[in-house]
């Protein structure tokens, strides 16, 4: 469903009445297509502190203008900043973050990147700890302030994790990442594996999405085979003439399967490739919106069923059937920012994205140990759908606007989200749980 303030508030006579009133004027977003796929300007890299892991080299590798500290250009728009902050250790260190930034935070374009590299402290270092915490609070308030549409985050890198982190550090940087702001991702170590090609960097991957005929999980499929992926499309049978035509537009097959069969774990596996899947995608999902007090058994155990049941039951049979490949594999869950924050009217809901929540971090250090499988998920805030375009009026604008970006996501966002922890480049990246909302005010 369009959204007619965003557009009202962009043309002339709608920019006039907005600040005449004082009303909000979001800034629409700029996201990745082939003619645009990468930012405008220069990235500006920075360092507080002592470098523990300098990402010069990896920068450099991004194929992106970069400036440091000791080449500044004056009048230059920059489309990025990279601050380096790995060092800090204590408050002084923080100092030097604030003295960092805040020359050049006026520099930035409409549509601007600022990453923060932190570390991982030493759990014995109580002043390290306290001074790398801060910075999450420094970046989730930056985020805040930034206003247009430019995005802020913090990477957490452990030692050695500088080149595991370029394929984040790609993602980040670019339009591809336009509706995630204000989030705080950890990069351990992991063997650095670079595609043949970063604009198809999932070629030869195989990928199966549930819940692909439509809306998020179409869009996530779309993107997966743009990257390169042959894709497996699973969606109920009831669905199965709109998945057949998605599957066949992208060149992929069609699975049509109710994933909470008790034996939708075996027959996902028999349709694989005799080589194996790379990349699960758990987008099927169902809400059965009532408050508690009306909520009969069949709506709370339908919703937990298909939106967390399931996706136990199938992930535990793929990886004990081995059928996910070692070191390529990637098990990526769909959550909801109701799930960290809560709604009402969505117990159930909420409930069962919360459980996604934990699954991830419980089973992503064991999958990778055992069966070098790395599982993360997205959590999606408010993406303009069918789903919410049924939403009433007001709440379907206060939906839009209770973000830094101030206005709904699109499917795509969470496609290109889950096509970056799909990437071979991301084994360093597991047990994240990314919010793909614009940075909601719900839950922040």
């Amino acid at each position: 469903m369009p959204d007619r303030y965003l557009r009202l508030t962009n043309s002339r006579p709608g920019q006039f009445l907005a600040r005449r009133l004082g009303l909000p004027q979001p800034t629409p977003l700029r996201r990745w297509s082939a003619e645009h796929p990468g930012p405008d300007g220069p990235v500006l890299h920075l360092t507080a502190g002592r470098s523990a892991t300098d990402p010069a080299a990896v920068l450099a590798r991004t194929g992106l203008t970069v400036h440091t500290d000791h080449a500044p250009e004056a009048g230059t728009r920059h489309s990025g900043i990279v601050l380096d902050a790995t060092g800090v250790t204590d408050v002084t260190g923080l100092g030097e973050v604030h003295a960092a930034l805040h020359p050049v935070i006026r520099e930035l374009d409409d549509h601007a990147r600022v990453i923060v590299l932190g570390a991982v402290p030493d759990p014995l270092d109580h002043h390290q700890a306290a001074a790398q915490q801060a910075l999450e609070g420094f970046v989730r308030s930056l985020g805040k302030e930034l206003g247009k549409a430019r995005t802020a985050q913090l990477l957490r890198l452990t030692p050695g994790s500088a080149d595991p982190a370029e394929s984040t550090l790609r993602f980040l940087l670019s339009p591809r990442s336009a509706f995630v702001s204000g989030q705080v991702i950890e990069i351990g170590p992991a063997r650095h594996t670079s595609p043949d090609d970063w604009a198809r960097p999932l070629a030869g991957r195989t990928a199966l999405v549930t819940g692909a005929a439509r809306g998020i999980g179409a869009a996530v499929a779309e993107t997966l085979a743009r990257d390169g992926a042959q894709v497996i499309c699973l969606d109920i049978p009831q669905t199965e003439a709109d998945l057949a035509q998605v599957a066949g537009r992208l060149g992929g097959s069609a699975l049509p399967l109710d994933i909470t069969t008790p034996d939708a774990g075996e027959r996902i596996a028999a349709a694989l490739p005799a080589d194996g899947l790379d990349i699960l995608v758990h987008n099927a999902g169902i809400t059965r919106d009532r408050r508690l007090a009306n909520m009969p058994g069949e709506r709370w155990s339908s919703v937990l069923d298909v939106n967390l049941g399931a996706v136990l039951r199938t992930t535990d049979h793929l990886l004990s059937a081995e059928a996910l490949r070692r070191d390529t594999g990637r098990v990526i869950g769909t959550a909801s920012i109701a799930g960290i924050a809560g709604n009402t009217g969505q117990t159930n809901y909420a409930a069962s994205k919360a459980g996604v929540i934990g699954l991830v971090r419980s089973l992503a250090p064991r999958a990778a140990d055992r069966h070098g499988v790395t599982v993360n998920a997205v959590a999606p805030g408010f993406i303009e759908t069918r789903m919410t375009a049924a939403v009433p009026l007001f709440i379907r604008e206060a939906g839009r606007r209770m973000s830094s970006l101030g206005q709904g996501g699109q499917p795509v966002d969470v496609a290109e989200t889950i096509c970056w922890l799909a990437s071979p480049a991301s084994s360093g990246v597991n047990g994240q749980i990314v919010r793909v909302c614009g940075q909601s005010l719900l839950g922040a």
